[in-house]
């Protein structure tokens, strides 16, 4: 079998030999290794090509340059990959994992995500996370013997972050360590930061494109201030896009490489032996240190206030909200409205209960682009 050889992962890095296994039996890949596989299954989906057409903070069509949720997506895998390889953590099983954070989010981003959230609240609310769960348990279809993508458990626990004991409860052996308060495994662990990091050090790169954030108002951030003195030292009178862009490398570089000597600190002091030694742990093993993680925090504050908060992206987030409330209520209020082909592979039709009617409008908006909710949207307006 090719792939990452056994003996350049450490004895603590999650191995495909010794996976949970997938949820229905299969025969073993003869040239590849489990975690490969699912990272294959996950970039020949049909919810990962949606993610061209969604958004990451920008709205689709507000820029070429803006990023989507695939750009993101893809950003996110290149540091985890860098990552995991200096910890000799599963270079693969992250990068699956990675690729698969974001299947789930709804048109419109996060302010997309709250309206349906909203909508759904009588039952059992939205959330992006657990909606990624779903679409590669049950919603792809591309297999004769069962829905959805048939991933490993590794690949499944690091795409679900965040559950409701509620939630957890129905989702046995993967929901178990939101009620045991255990950790996942080390690659789901380093998956959840290089999001965090790709998250924040790109968006100041959009802001900035789009003259939303000010140069001197990033500079009271020191992740940003410290390597833009370093560049107008070493380049005066760069440019403003390639001051932007070595600005930003740096910043990129720093937090990685804290990330890593952090890592391998915790690591030696563990001295764990197995997965499992590291899911066990009272703390994260892979993470920032103190003083980083406080910066990196104080960025994510700043954008919060800054950007996300700005004028221009509240009123594209009313917007959106507005779009989306519009179309649940649209389809909640006549499930024969939702395309027939999409109901009859659910199963769903007029006598069916009111939760599963809810669950399928939901499924079927949380899966839509941006421009297609746009162009629906606008179809039924009177």
């Amino acid at each position: 079998m090719t792939g990452h050889p056994e003996d350049a992962l450490k004895s603590y890095a999650s191995r495909p030999h010794l996976s949970r296994g997938r949820r229905f039996s299969e025969p073993d890949p003869s040239e590849r290794t489990d975690f490969q596989r699912d990272r294959d299954r996950i970039v020949h989906s049909n919810a990962f090509r949606r993610l061209m057409y969604k958004t990451q903070v920008f709205v689709n069509h507000e820029g070429d340059h803006y990023r989507t949720r695939l750009t993101h997506s893809l950003e996110v895998a290149q540091i985890g990959r860098t990552v995991a390889l200096a910890l000799g953590l599963n270079e693969t099983l992250t990068e699956a994992i990675c690729l698969a954070h974001d299947l789930g989010h709804t048109p419109f981003g996060h302010a997309g995500q709250d309206a349906l959230n909203a909508c759904m609240q009588a039952h059992g609310g939205f959330e992006h996370n657990l909606q990624s769960l779903r679409i590669v348990d049950e919603l792809e279809e591309k297999y004769a013997q069962f829905d959805g993508l048939n991933l490993t458990f590794e690949t499944r626990e690091g795409i679900l972050k965040h559950c409701s004991k509620r939630n957890a409860r129905l989702l046995g052996a993967l929901g178990q360590r939101f009620l045991d308060r255990t950790r996942p495994g080390p690659e789901a662990q380093l998956a959840d930061l290089v999001d965090a990091i790709a998250y924040n050090h790109h968006d100041v790169d959009d802001g900035l494109r789009a003259g939303l954030l000010d140069i001197d108002a990033l500079r009271t951030q020191p992740l940003f201030d410290v390597p833009y003195r370093e560049v107008t030292a070493r380049y005066p009178g760069l440019s403003r896009r390639r001051l932007t862009y070595e600005v930003k490398r740096r910043m990129i570089n720093h937090i990685v490489g804290d990330l890593i000597d952090e890592s391998r600190r915790r690591v030696a002091a563990l001295e764990p032996r197995h997965a499992d030694d590291i899911r066990a742990h009272e703390v994260r093993v892979i993470a920032f240190s103190a003083a980083t993680e406080e910066a990196h925090l104080a960025l994510k504050r700043f954008l919060m206030e800054h950007l996300y908060r700005h004028p221009d992206v509240v009123v594209m987030q009313q917007q959106a909200a507005e779009v989306v409330d519009t179309l649940f209520h649209y389809f909640a209020s006549d499930i024969l409205r939702v395309p027939q082909a999409f109901r009859e592979r659910r199963g769903v039709d007029a006598e069916t209960q009111e939760y599963e009617q809810m669950r399928l409008v939901a499924d079927y908006l949380s899966g839509m682009t941006d421009r297609f909710a746009m162009s629906r949207f606008e179809q039924i307006q009177p």
